[in-house]
């Protein structure tokens, strides 16, 4: 039985699995034994300072990594879509706490057994180095974003990035809310809606929906001109 987080007793197991690769950390030719949960919208996955025991990737859904600031502010650290690993750390817990944006369901391989997979095969510990260098590089890109950048080249970076990760065709459906976003961009609520009513009058996005997590990237070209 999996020991999972105490505020994920709600996850449900739904079955174990082989699966024949992380494919995020590409190791296509190394067979793990893994479990398949569900988590309900806003569940704990995973809290800070909890045991580092397990890495997951999601296969259906979204997650949220952040840390609760001393005053009570929240900053989310990064989003975690479908096939995306995460919960890999180098030390023996974790450094964030991890949450369920939708539903979501995971992958949970025991970290042991990647590690074991490393130390005896090349290849799957050269992909889980690149892993942890992507990782690496995605912090450093979100440190430059919050103390460099201007909140409109932020909230352009942000949709650049989601519309990269989400392989939008056409439209550009958000898993998470402004909250979420302006929690991430280090931004408030309201300027976060400034900036994308500003985005939308400019003709650069458009809107479906009353949530309006639905967008229309009508001039991506603009849109990266925005991104310094």
């Amino acid at each position: 039985m999996l020991a999972i987080s105490a505020n994920s007793i709600k996850a449900n197991s739904i079955k174990d699995c082989h699966i024949a690769a992380l494919s995020a950390a590409g190791v296509s030719h190394a067979r793990f034994i893994a479990k398949e949960f569900s988590y309900p919208r806003g569940v704990e996955i995973y809290g800070e300072k909890e045991p580092a025991d397990y890495v997951y990737q999601v296969t259906a859904g979204a997650v949220r990594t952040y840390k609760l600031l001393s005053d009570g502010r929240r900053q989310i650290g990064a989003f975690h879509l479908f096939e995306d690993v995460f919960g890999l750390e180098n030390s023996e817990v974790h450094r964030f706490t991890a949450e369920a944006i939708v539903d979501t369901k995971l992958r949970l391989i025991m970290r042991r057994s990647l590690e074991s997979a490393a130390e005896s095969d090349l290849l799957v510990a050269r992909n889980l180095l690149n892993l942890t260098t992507n990782n690496l590089q995605h912090a450093e890109d979100h440190m430059l974003l919050l103390g460099r950048k201007t909140a409109r080249e932020r909230v352009a970076a942000f949709l650049l990035e989601m519309d990269r990760r989400l392989m939008a065709a056409q439209i550009l459906a958000l898993p998470m809310c402004r909250r979420d976003i302006a929690d991430y961009l280090g931004l408030t609520f309201e300027t976060v809606s400034r900036v994308l009513s500003n985005l939308q009058e400019r003709g650069i996005l458009g809107f479906i929906g009353t949530n309006q997590r639905q967008i229309v990237l009508l001039d991506r070209q603009k849109l990266a001109s925005l991104d310094l």
